[in-house]
């Protein structure tokens, strides 16, 4: 059950993982409470979960690239 939640947090991105590690909470606290806040506000968090998961793979790319200049 493990590997599978790993692997679909993966294929999702990470962002409520890396939201969660940031703000030290667990990830499947951020997860229940987006999926609270989409329901009650209608879909708007979406956009926020799509901008957030191009800024994690923007850093992702960026630190790569750093180190792949200083090796």
């Amino acid at each position: 059950m493990q590997l599978l939640r790993d692997s679909i947090e993966k294929s999702v991105f990470g962002v409520c993982s890396y939201l969660g590690q940031k703000m030290g909470v667990a990830a499947s606290r951020v997860r229940v409470y987006f999926l609270y806040t989409s329901f009650v506000t209608f879909g708007s968090p979406i956009l926020i979960y799509l901008i957030l998961a191009f800024w994690v793979n923007v850093r992702k790319y960026i630190r790569r690239k750093v180190y792949f200049i200083l090796d």
